[in-house]
Formats: C-alpha cells, structure tokens, sequence
C-alpha cells in the first residue's frame, strides 16, 4: 500500500483554489454529482458553507512525498441502514495526474484511524454508478457495497448511485436507552420474611414500568468501612441517629436471597443487577448477572475494577464525586485486565441531589473525553427532570432508585420515585430518545413534502422563450415552487443575471444548472 499523510484544508483562497482546479477537470466534473465549472467568488463561499459543516471533522489534503495530490471531505449523516451507527460520509477527489496509482485506496484506509478518534464508528461512501474506477477505489480500501439508489440533487435532477459502507471498529452504542430501577436497599423493611417479599414486589414493580434492569446492592459493613467510621452528616440531619458501620450491616443483604431474587426476575422478564461493594460480594452476584456495576465511591477499589474486567461481561461505572485523572485511571486498570465494554455514568454523589449540582453536560463530555457511551445515574427527586435531559443529551443508560412508598424508614426511600413515578419516567425516556435523532442538523423524511412544496428556489414567473436574458423581477424570482419543479438555490442568482436562457423555460418552471449560457 502506498504511503500518504495528510494536511487540515483551511477556507482560505489558497487552499480553495487548489480544490477548485482538481474540481474543474472535465473527467472529475463527469464523475461528480455537479458538473457545473465552479468560478472562484462562488465556490469560496460554497467551500466554506459545505466543507465545514462539522468541526470535528475538517476537510484534508491528502499528501504524498509531502506534494498535495487530493482532497478529502466528511459529512455528519444518519446510519443508511438505519441501524443507530455514528456515521461520516466522504467525498475524495484526486490531482488527475495521481489517479489510477493506489493513491485514493490509500488515503481512504489510512484516514479510518483518525475517523474513529473523532467518534465516528461508519463511514457511507455514495458514487455515480458510471464511475467504475471510484468504485473499484471504495472496494479496494474495505468497503462494501450496500446497493443502488437515486440521489436527488438540488436542481431536483435523479442520480444513479451505487453506495458503499465500512464500518469501523465499533463504539458500542445501545440502540435504546438501558434503564435500570434501583431497588437499592429498600428491600429492608423488617423480618427476613418481610423483607424477602418486598423484594419480589419491587422487582414486579420495576417489570411492570417497563425498566430493562432491577438492581440491588450487595456488601458487608466490615467491607466497607473502618470499624469506627462514626455518624455520617447527610444521614444524621435524614434523621439517622446511628453510626454507619451499624447502619450499614443492618442492611446487608443475605447471599442467599439473590438465588430468589434472580428466579423472581426470569418469571417478570427483567434483568437481574446488583452491585458489589468487594472480592467477597462480587464472587457472590457473578454467576448471576449479565453486566456488572460499580458505584461512585468504588472508582479507586483496584480489585473490584479487576474483577469486573475479567468476568468479560459489559460493566457500568458511576462517576459520582471523582475527578477526571479517577475515572482515567479506573478506565486503564479495566482495560488492562481485559474489560472491554463500560458505560460511565454521570452522578452527583448527594442524597437527593439538588438539580442545580446535577452537571448533565458532563454526559455528552464523558463520551467525548474517554470514548465510550455514557449516562446517568440519579439521585435527585424528581422522576422526569434530569432523565428526560440526561437522554436528550445522548445518555445511553439512567439509572435511578424506587420504593414502594417514599414513607418507609431506610435511608434511600426519601428521594426515590414511587411505582406511577418510574412508569411515568420509562415512558417519558422512551417518547424523548424518539426525538434525539441524529446529532446533527439534517432534513428529516416528515419534512419532505413541504421541503418540495414550500422551500424558495429560482421560479420562472412568465413564460421565458429561449435566447430571453434572464432577469429577477421581470421574468425570474426566488419564490416558493408549489406543485412546480422546485429551482436551484438562491446563491446561483448573481451568476445568471443578465445570462440568455438555453431552453424554453414554462412558468412557474424551476430553473436548473444548464438554462443559461
């Protein structure tokens, strides 16, 4: 394989310039989707308009022996199988002195690398069916033919195109939000027969909303803390008077109930969770769940990282309370020991959580930062708040605690949501990552008809014969096309005043590229 580097396009004259005269050459115009001859006032504000759309993924000049020899552009777009990939679509053009010696192939497989730093995981490629040599290039590089298609162009002329994908070493996104009820430690309500039931209960509950997961906790007081940790603050003014090493081991959960628990889930076709809190614990719940999670305050537990990375199974980490060079850390000693799959989770380490500390922004950024999904685990009061925003803002997971009645006497009842509440938040996450679409702006296919109908382009408004100077106001406008051809964009307006019409255009005609000389 050819070796080529490349060099970031800046929407300067210079580097327009060099595109343009690659753009210009007739076999290139042949093969592209606008065969117009670009003129360099337009195209300057064409290049700057269309080749920087996305910052994150800026057009390159594609090098060889350090020489520019060809021009690469990407484009946000949605997955074309509709499958929920990060997709990129890209454009190549070679100096017509370089083609035809591996160069394109080249560039288009050592640029996979950088695309996948930049969080995208697909890359769509669309060529005109006659240009068998872009294809043979797209082939070469690893991609694979998806199929024919008509593109429609602007000038609303019909493309054949034949479309190509390669998908890249995957981000693991879920295709829907995962929600996991926490049941936490509001099982514990008095004797082990008591307590066992309400259990069931819980885990019935959290089927009947819909939930994907119900999670317990599983620990020792003597894991946890030091003997003598004292009285916790929060926990004092909730109105808990006793040291939390007490606390704590009058809420441990019998090993022996989660065979139990794990059965009641299979029967309410839930998901069975709960998390470790050391060695003992994590060899207790192992062999019972699918994925493993972490909380908070376990971010620095060096074991239970390793033990989590070595089970192979997916693992959510919570990020409550801990720093950037924490979570890194956590993130290295996984993958180090295997892990390959984890979720962080945003979390405000406060029981509730006021709304003001809650920091949804750092979802989004968790996913940017260490490239991987990211989501929520909540602890604030309200059902709807921060999960409908923590989605919006593309979290993969929510996580937040329920019990049965906010009244009951334990330390995680009072800010966790009541039965209607989680049903009334699974649906509202499910209506919201119905609505986050793609990431990026695009036209969306309900918007079709009117796009056709309603959007402004160049109108014939008279009958305009051919060899008739085309003029705005006298015989052309920008004006919306109706049921009318629809006409090239407005931008096309100052390079055709004046110019004589090559066709006899109707009115109400939608002008195209070619009706002036």
């Amino acid at each position: 394989m050819e070796k080529v580097s490349f060099e970031i396009v800046c929407p300067c004259e210079t580097h327009v310039r060099q595109v343009m005269e690659w753009r210009n050459d007739p076999l290139t115009r042949a093969m592209s989707f606008h065969q117009e001859i670009k003129a360099l006032e337009s195209f300057l504000e064409e290049f700057a308009e269309r080749y920087f759309y996305a910052p994150e993924l800026p057009p390159l000049f594609i090098l060889a022996n350090r020489q520019r020899i060809g021009f690469l552009a990407f484009e946000p777009v949605a997955d074309p199988l509709g499958e929920g990939r990060v997709c990129c679509e890209v454009s190549i053009q070679l100096d017509p002195h370089f083609r035809g010696q591996g160069l394109g192939a080249a560039a288009l497989e050592q640029i996979q690398a950088w695309i996948l730093t930049r969080g995208y995981t697909t890359i769509y490629a669309e060529v005109k069916v006659e240009n068998v040599s872009s294809q043979k290039m797209f082939l070469k590089a690893g991609y694979r033919f998806i199929g024919l298609a008509e593109k429609v162009l602007e000038d609303n002329t019909h493309v054949s195109i034949m479309r190509y994908l390669l998908e890249l070493a995957p981000l693991k996104m879920p295709k829907k939000v995962f929600i996991v009820a926490e049941a936490g430690s509001n099982w514990r309500v008095g004797s082990p027969e008591r307590d066992l039931q309400m259990a069931l209960d819980l885990i019935q509950v959290a089927a009947e909303a819909g939930a994907d997961a119900v999670k317990f906790q599983t620990y020792r007081a003597k894991n946890l803390y030091v003997s003598n940790a004292g009285e916790s603050h929060y926990l004092k003014s909730a109105g808990f008077e006793e040291d939390i090493y007490s606390l704590i081991q009058n809420l441990e959960m019998p090993y022996g109930m989660v065979p139990e628990l794990v059965e009641q889930c299979a029967r309410c076709q839930i998901e069975f969770m709960s998390t470790p809190f050391s060695k003992e614990d994590f060899f207790a719940i192992d062999p019972f769940v699918k994925r493993h999670k972490i909380a908070s305050y376990e971010i620095t537990h060096l074991r239970l990282l390793e033990l989590a990375a070595r089970s192979g199974k997916p693992l959510f980490l919570s990020t409550g309370a801990a720093n950037e060079a924490e979570i890194a850390w956590a993130l290295k000693i996984f993958k180090e020991n295997g892990g390959k799959e984890v979720t962080l989770l945003q979390c405000t380490a406060a029981y509730p959580a006021p709304l003001k500390s809650m920091n949804l922004k750092a979802i989004p950024w968790l996913t940017k930062r260490f490239k991987v999904p990211s989501g929520l685990s909540d602890h604030s009061a309200h059902p709807l708040y921060a999960p409908v925003a923590a989605v919006a803002l593309g979290a993969t997971v929510i996580e937040k605690h329920f019990t049965m009645d906010r009244r009951l006497s334990g330390p995680d009842h009072g800010y966790a949501i009541e039965p209607q509440e989680l049903k009334d938040m699974v649906l509202a996450i499910r209506e919201t990552e119905k609505m986050r679409g793609e990431g990026f702006k695009t036209p969306q296919a309900d918007e079709d008809e009117l796009r056709l109908f309603v959007k402004r382009g160049l109108q014939a408004t008279t009958f305009i014969p051919k060899g008739t100077c085309l003029e705005e106001g006298v015989n052309i406008d920008i004006l919306r096309p109706g049921n009318q051809k629809q006409g090239i964009h407005a931008r096309f307006l100052p390079s055709l005043i004046g110019k004589k019409s090559t066709r006899d255009i109707p009115e109400g005609d939608g002008l195209r590229q070619g009706d002036w000389e």
